[in-house]
């Protein structure tokens, strides 16, 4: 159980980093979507990765890694959009806030992890 925390944690750690640099050059615009439109892009970066997986030739050298990381990120942001509606017309969120929720997500998350995989 160690090592998949462990893991957990890398990837988690990853995630975040990407989170912060996207929040760095976009802000927070992400507020604005619904659970819904969170979800869709979810559903697309899945599309894109069994599209790497099944296509042979790639004319863009990119990996699959990129989309698992950007499924992670959604689902927090999902996640945060439904304990954290936004209120409009102010739908942003200082950024610091915004990773404090990312950083509870992650964490409710593996807790949850570890409470089914106690044995």
């Amino acid at each position: 159980m160690n090592q998949t925390l462990a893991a957990f944690d890398a990837v988690i750690l990853e995630c975040q980093d990407i989170f912060v640099k996207k929040t760095k050059d976009y802000g927070t615009a992400w507020r604005i979507l619904r659970p819904a439109s969170l979800t869709d892009q979810i559903f697309i970066k899945a599309k894109r990765i069994r599209n790497l997986q099944s296509n042979l030739e790639q004319k863009v050298d990119e990996g699959m890694d990129v989309e698992f990381v950007g499924i992670i990120n959604y689902a927090l942001m999902a996640l945060i959009q439904l304990k954290h509606p936004p209120q409009d017309p102010d739908y942003k969120v200082d950024p610091e806030q915004a990773m404090q929720w990312y950083r509870e997500e992650a964490s409710e998350i593996k807790t949850l992890l570890e409470r089914k995989n106690h044995d």
